[in-house]
């Protein structure tokens, strides 16, 4: 029975995390062991630290008693765990930067406009105005500290109201190679179009609006290296109707596409005959929407203003091209907070500028 009360005892003594802060059980530790007689060097080998940091924490306990002997005071310091754990909190408090909310009202201000009238992510207020040099330094903050801000609820904006959050679980993916493949696979395009150096590389999808019966959808047409969107309403998900859209992208941007990469729809079937003699086409794998992430993304964001179930057959190209024109002047990081749109306009007038020489 004793042995089991000793293991017990020791089991409840857990052992100094190097590199950690004393505990306030450990300074209780600290505490019997100077009753028990033991010295700095003596507590320092029982708690697992070094001897200074005990020398350390006698100081920040130490508090002055008095007693009377013979009818005289007489005073002595003594060592209280409880004033040190008070005074190391304390010590805590203080030790960070002064908060720096009060300082930068103007740039709060540019944010919440921004974010309520432009849908913009508060990265993208964050780069947008550091690379136009919007604000100086010291009149804004960095994007970690502006989500702080609004994980403190110091803005009105609230997590609830913001669209995506950087941290989201990995997806797994399964591909089904045993499907065939309406054209040439993804693992025959060019290793030079996944490093997105080279301009005029397509990905194109669809977005639903209700699965039920023949309604609207819309054509996602977007480039991989400037993010730039193209986005049309075509009157449902088939390929005689993709195809009438592509020919009219095609007439407006024909010059500048090089590839188009889809997945292996329906609607994506006729692609080779609208596109012979334009570009190159390729169609991932069946179940691996990973593979046209840029297109994949895009439709999300598109989802921010056109949800699932919302019928596509009540909108119009008005509202279609209000919400490309959004994703087009959303500033990227990617694109050192340029926007899409810039970031195309000045790709498409280089090579056009180099084919009329």
């Amino acid at each position: 029975m004793k042995e089991v009360f000793v293991l017990v005892q020791e089991q409840l003594i857990t052992s100094h995390v190097k590199g950690h802060h004393l505990t306030q059980i450990e300074r209780g530790r600290i505490a019997g062991l100077l009753s028990a007689g033991k010295s700095a060097r003596q507590i320092a080998a029982e708690i697992g630290v070094c001897h200074q940091t005990i020398n350390n924490e006698l100081k920040r306990g130490r508090i002055q008693q008095v007693k009377k002997l013979n009818g005289k005071e007489q005073y002595f310091s003594v060592y209280a765990p409880d004033t040190a754990q008070v005074r190391y909190q304390t010590n805590r408090q203080l030790c960070h930067r002064p908060l720096k909310f009060k300082f930068v009202t103007n740039f709060l201000a540019y944010f919440d406009d921004h974010f309520h009238q432009d849908d913009w992510s508060p990265d993208a207020a964050v780069g947008f105005a550091h690379q136009q040099h919007l604000f100086k330094r010291t009149e804004m903050v960095c994007t970690k500290t502006l989500y702080n801000y609004i994980d403190a609820q110091l803005l009105e904006i609230r997590n609830l109201d913001l669209v995506e959050k950087a941290n989201r679980r990995t997806k797994h993916h399964w591909s089904n190679k045993h499907r065939r493949l309406a054209g040439k696979s993804i693992e025959e395009r060019p290793k030079r179009v996944d490093k997105r150096k080279e301009f005029g590389h397509f990905e194109i999808d669809t977005v639903v609006g209700k699965r039920s019966g023949h309604e609207s959808v819309l054509l996602t047409f977007t480039e991989r290296k400037t993010r730039y969107d193209i986005v049309r309403l075509i009157e449902g998900k088939d390929a005689d109707s993709v195809s009438y859209a592509l020919k009219g992208i095609c007439a407006e941007f024909g010059d500048l596409i090089k590839s188009v990469t889809a997945d292996n729809g329906t609607e994506f079937t006729a692609l080779n005959a609208v596109l012979d003699g334009v570009a190159d086409i390729y169609y991932a794998h069946p179940y691996s929407s990973f593979e046209r992430a840029t297109n994949e993304t895009h439709n999300r964001m598109i989802r921010r203003y056109l949800p699932k179930g919302h019928s596509l057959d009540t909108i119009g190209p008005k509202t279609v091209s209000m919400v490309e024109s959004r994703l087009n002047q959303l500033p990227r990081r990617i694109l050192k907070y340029q926007t899409p749109k810039e970031a195309f306009q000045i790709e498409a007038a280089r090579i056009r500028k180099s084919c009329s020489a």
